[in-house]
């Protein structure tokens, strides 16, 4: 463009209002374009200037982003997506200083050189650009612009003390991710901004920011070009930063473009540094208070007249040395280098054989390197599009939507979504280039429609990340010193404000643990707690008139109400009368708790009394005296169950009409234990162990065994007791339930356990075992069992006549008393099996129908299953006879013969003989008053004296009831 239009550079320190009024003048022309150094800031001026004229005439251009509508007269851009040739009346490039950037510095030198608006250019920038632009634009005037607010130095700071309404500024991601997650833990979140991130994303996250949801902010040094956002104070985290090529300090002027982002309009900001970043020195300081840095001298140039003719003249014109004193030669920049590379690539190097290739192959090598992943990956990418733009003209449809279905995914982790946006970006750039595609239209809406779904995606892991909305919330609530609005749903959700801050279990508020930490968490705690107040009343009446059926207590002691534990049993004074301890937060209020408390008392006095009914109607009895009233007691301090052995002189001090007393409260007295049976029930089974437990001091619970089991396997290790509070006697590997063991007493006493005896089905049965579980419980409870092995004995079915050899007549005359002989022997004869089989089975052998029936002993069964066993191997079989396991059981404890004389209570009564008149002749002839030798026989007027019968609760009477039967 000629230089004929008016020319003006407005310089000077940010918050001057120079955008503003480069905005406004270009509204004031019938058509402009504006260049701006970034898409976040291009996007940003787009949506204020479609605020004011609307979509229809504002177009927006930027490397991954074309809005263009057909009646457009105002192009808001990148600075590198500026049109060329447009003959616009109006024109302006922001951030003007950054032609001494080194990678992008010398496009914004070429604009300052060549772009100019018909009637109006404008360079905005800062006051460091005087000299250069006044030695290369010489017509060029200057307007000065003043900072609006001032802007002071506050030193270093802690981020814990950081000031609301702050922005930390980090120069790499790792460190802008680390503060932003500090942040959120101590003053509930920060929003993030950085340059990567998509205009769609940063404008969700400033959101947050400006809305006042969050009063930080982390962003990366893209906030210092133009974004105007309401920060108070910027606090710099490093003072070094990574420029592509090398780690460098930041300049004065540098800094000055970030820190002057403080203080918006009219009002004052300041700015210092924190975290690892050691205080500015004074000078600098100063400088950037004051606004005074060092001029600029250099600027950065490339030519701008390029040939295309070879691959050769092309590069050798982008590294053409610049004239002039205030020029110097721009690195070389990523498309120059990716242009070098695939010069080095022979199908590269022969395609671009024009000059239309030539530039087909510029155009594709200034494809921004979005990805970052390597300087070949890079120039491999590009290769594969030159390949197919030279080919056939476009991008293989196909190709693109591979390449861009793999992106679209919004799975994934704040790193994942971040290189998947950067990827997206690539093919935006090229769905925007004209012609590369053949339907542009439907590849700029996908990758748009991917970019925008990634970046919401991305979005909302930012602020899952670094921010806690409830915290920002009440914190801003407590702040304004209002009142907080509490609810709790029906499953105990507290929320605050509408924010999820925790949940009320029982009558204790548990915080949300993903909440701010340090006195922010306390704060928020307090702010939660105090709004909870009138909760904690409401619930508490709830709580008092809730039925009995919605509160229980654990095998542990603990009390619930529903799901939620709202105290737990301690020790009373007495082992039926436990205290109880209320879990009620201190900030509900000792009403609360009291109201609690005399509800949780209530109803473990009525469970108590309801389930060791009969204990507290034996404590009550008044009638119980002497005796059986200290048996009694004995009882209930034993929660209704003792062992007998625990209790022998007791029982035996008993007269029968102490125990006939005692029976009539239920108590049974037992051969082994003596109990009440209705306690053994599994509901005051499950209550006494937690009150045994109590009252021995127990730290953990033993928990009772399943219902419904008559045998279980004994508990290791288990404290002294336990067996007898869950109802059940340990013998062996197995512990037996009382009742039942009693029962199984009841069986024995019938049986010789001198001589031995088998186990009968029923006492399988009711004990619930096998033979091998039956002999070890009855091992533990002190008799001996012998293991043998004999021929099973199988049934024998009934023989059928014969039809040619026996007559009817013939098997009219068989004699029916034989085999109404034979049935009793041989029933006698089958042995006890393992399981529950019917006690009597037919024998494999008969005897002859004219023998007498043996007596049933148990050595006559041996015997004949001894002899049949013999007789059956004697004989040829085609298979081996089958065994069957049994066992004979004796009683094993010691014999007391040697504890006193053989006289009265001595071993010879107790096997039955008679006794021995006292002073009467042992001698083998007829003792004095004998009368075998007199004819006549003496009657005597008296009855016999009948035999003392024998105790069922000794514990030895199945012992005794054995030397009885032999006698």
């Amino acid at each position: 463009m000629t230089g004929s239009s008016r020319i003006v550079a407005v310089l000077g320190p940010t918050n001057t209002g120079k955008t503003h009024y480069a905005i406004e003048r270009m509204l004031g022309h019938r058509t402009g374009v504006m260049g701006l150094p970034l898409r976040l800031l291009a996007r940003e001026v787009y949506d204020r200037v479609v605020a004011v004229r609307g979509p229809s005439v504002v177009a927006l251009v930027t490397g991954e982003e074309r809005i263009v509508p057909p009646r457009t007269q105002y192009w808001i851009c990148t600075v590198e997506a500026m049109p060329e040739g447009m003959g616009c009346d109006f024109l302006a490039v922001d951030e003007i200083q950054l032609c001494a950037d080194p990678e992008r510095g010398h496009v914004f030198t070429d604009r300052l050189m060549r772009a100019r608006g018909q009637l109006e250019t404008l360079f905005l920038g800062s006051d460091t650009m005087r000299g250069p632009i006044r030695a290369l634009v010489p017509e060029a005037q200057f307007q000065g612009r003043e900072r609006m607010s001032q802007l002071a130095y506050s030193g270093a700071k802690k981020i814990s003390r950081m000031p609301e309404r702050s922005a930390v500024v980090g120069f790499s991601v790792e460190g802008v991710y680390a503060i932003a997650e500090l942040i959120r833990r101590q003053k509930g979140g920060a929003a993030v901004v950085m340059g990567a991130l998509s205009p769609r994303t940063r404008n969700a996250q400033v959101e947050l920011y400006q809305n006042g949801d969050v009063d930080f902010l982390v962003a990366t040094d893209a906030i210092g070009m133009g974004l105007n956002l309401d920060i108070d104070h910027v606090a710099f985290s490093a003072l070094t930063k990574f420029d592509g090529r090398r780690m460098r300090p930041l300049a004065p002027n540098e800094l000055a473009q970030i820190a002057g982002r403080a203080g918006r309009g009219m009002s004052h900001g300041t700015f210092g540094v924190t975290g690892e970043a050691r205080p500015l020195d004074e000078p600098v300081a100063q400088a950037i208070m004051e606004h005074r840095f060092t001029p600029l001298k250099k600027l950065n140039w490339r030519s701008a007249a390029l040939e295309f003719g070879t691959i050769e003249h092309l590069i050798r014109s982008l590294e053409r040395p610049p004239t002039g004193e205030n020029l110097t030669r721009a690195r070389e920049a990523d498309d120059l280098g990716a242009l070098k590379s695939l010069a080095q690539v022979d199908e590269v190097f022969a395609r671009a054989s024009d000059p239309a290739s030539v530039r087909l192959l510029w155009d594709v090598c200034r494809i921004p390197d979005f990805r970052g992943i390597s300087h070949a990956e890079h120039s491999a990418l590009l290769e594969v599009i030159f390949g197919y733009l030279h080919e056939s003209g476009i991008v293989p449809d196909d190709w693109l939507a591979r390449q861009i279905k793999r992106i679209d995914r919004t799975d994934g982790d704040i790193d994942t979504l971040s290189k998947r946006l950067a990827f997206i970006r690539t093919w935006t750039y090229v769905a925007q280039r004209k012609g590369w595609t053949r339907d542009e239209s439907h590849w700029r809406g996908l990758t748009r429609a991917v970019e925008d779904r990634v970046s919401d995606a991305l979005h909302e892991r930012l602020t899952q990340r670094f921010v806690d909305r409830r915290t920002s919330v009440l914190l801003r609530r407590l702040k304004q010193k209002e009142a907080l609005l509490a609810e709790v749903n029906d499953k105990g959700e507290v929320t605050v404000e509408g924010e999820f801050v925790g949940r009320l279990e029982g009558f204790r508020f548990s915080a949300d643990k993903s909440a701010a930490a340090g006195a922010e968490e306390k704060a928020v705690k307090a702010a939660s707690l105090q709004a909870l107040a009138p909760q904690f009343h409401l619930r508490a009446d709830r709580f008092y008139n809730a039925p009995d059926t919605e509160i229980d207590f654990t095998e542990q002691g603990g009390l619930m109400w529903g799901e939620h534990a709202v105290g737990k049993l301690v020790a009373g004074p007495e082992p039926l009368k436990p205290q109880v301890e209320v879990f009620v937060d201190d900030t509900a209020g000792a009403e609360v708790a009291l109201k609690v408390e005399r509800r949780l008392q209530h109803f473990i006095d009525r469970k108590v009394a309801l389930l060791f009914e009969p204990l507290l109607t034996l404590q009550r009895d008044e009638d119980l005296s002497g005796l059986a009233r200290g048996f009694g007691f004995r009882m209930i301090e034993a929660f209704g169950i003792l062992p007998r052995a625990d209790v022998v002189q007791e029982v035996k001090d008993l007269d029968q009409d102490a125990r006939g007393a005692l029976r009539k409260h239920g108590i049974r007295f037992g051969q082994f234990t003596i109990f009440m049976p209705l306690l053994l029930k599994p509901a005051p089974t499950r209550l006494r162990l937690v009150l045994w437990s109590l009252a021995k001091g127990l730290q953990e619970f033993p928990e009772s065994p399943p219902p419904g089991l008559v045998t279980v396997p004994t508990v290791k290790d288990a404290p002294d007791g336990y067996h007898t509070m869950c109802g059940y006697r340990a013998a062996g590997e197995r512990a037996v339930r009382i009742d039942m063991l009693e029962r199984l007493a009841d069986m024995l006493r019938a049986e010789d356990s001198r001589s031995g005896f088998e186990a009968k089905p029923d006492m399988l049965s009711i004990t619930g075992t096998t033979l091998e579980q039956f002999a070890d419980l009855m091992q533990g409870l002190g008799y001996k069992g012998e293991r043998g092995e004999r021929v099973k004995v199988k049934p024998t079915p009934a023989p059928e006549a014969p039809v040619s050899e026996t007559s009817p007549e013939s098997r009219a005359s068989a004699d029916p008393e034989t085999a109404a002989s034979a049935a009793p022997d041989t029933a006698e004869a089958q042995p006890v099996a393992e399981t529950a089989a019917p006690a009597s089975e037919p024998a494999l052998t008969e005897e002859p129908a004219s023998a007498p029936a043996p007596e049933p002993t148990e050595e006559l069964t041996a015997s004949e299953s001894t002899s049949d066993a013999g007789a059956a191997a004697e004989e040829p079989s085609p298979e081996e006879p089958e065994m069957e396991v049994f066992y004979t059981f004796t009683w094993a404890r010691p014999s007391r013969d040697h504890q006193g004389p053989r006289g009265k209570g001595g071993q010879k009564e107790r096997q039955g003989a008679k006794p021995q008149g006292k002073g009467r002749p042992r001698g083998k002839g007829p003792g004095k008053g004998s009368r075998q030798d007199k004819g006549a026989k003496s009657f005597a007027a008296r009855p016999p004296r009948p035999e003392k019968k024998i105790d069922p609760d000794n514990p030895f009477a199945a012992a005794l009831m054995g030397l009885k039967d032999k006698t």
